[in-house]
């Protein structure tokens, strides 16, 4: 990537960062098990063995339960105490899909790099894709090793380059050719054809 690699890594993220988990409220997680049975108060508490009063209390908050009344909710609700305890799993969406015509990739201008992000517009995504001209003809050109967390894949489109990496002998890659590697690692390419080589890029954000 550029002189600056986490500055697209941030862009990837930005807008899709992951919140942090809200405390599990017991109340709440009794009632939505409740509910989800289609069971009243009265019938949820008798099948627990609890008044309904105590039932409404734990419910709304107003009162912690023992843990005899807890392992009785558990029973009558007829799932496991660790269950009670767990919240429920977040709604994943399944089927998202994001198309990127050629030519409408999010841009960004490096000194070494041109990037086309691509499927910019999905948000909390676990790849940053996006293609790339590579300017670079000398490693002397970057200000230094790029490194960044995650790992990396490049593909080559056209053209041919010189992968250079911190840990390995330089690699001569041509159309067709890719690499995966551990973007920790210090890690430049430059083109060594004629033509700016173009690759595939896809950078893990996890």
């Amino acid at each position: 990537m550029g002189n600056d690699p986490k500055s697209l890594i941030r862009i990837a993220r930005e807008s899709g960062q992951q919140a942090e988990a809200a405390p599990l409220d017991l109340g709440e997680r009794v009632r939505s098990l409740r509910t989800a049975q289609g069971w009243t108060l009265e019938q949820a508490a008798r099948q627990a063995g609890l008044a309904r009063s105590t039932l409404s209390k734990i419910e709304n908050g107003q009162m912690s339960p023992t843990y005899d009344a807890v392992k009785k909710l558990a029973e009558g609700l007829k799932i496991s105490l660790p269950q009670l305890f767990t919240p429920p799993a977040e709604e994943k969406v399944n089927g998202r899909m994001a198309i990127t015509k050629a030519g409408e990739g999010d841009h960004q201008l490096t000194p070494t790099y041109e990037h086309d992000l691509l499927g910019s517009q999905l948000t909390q995504k676990k790849m940053l894709p996006y293609r790339a001209r590579i300017r670079a003809r000398r490693m002397e050109e970057f200000s230094g090793w790029v490194r960044h967390d995650g790992e990396e894949f490049l593909y080559v489109l056209t053209g041919v380059i010189t992968l250079y990496t911190e840990f390995y002998a330089p690699v001569e890659l041509r159309r067709g050719d890719s690499a995966y590697y551990d973007a920790t690692m210090g890690h430049n390419v430059v083109s060594v054809s004629d033509e700016d080589a173009t690759i595939l890029w896809v950078t893990s954000l996890v």
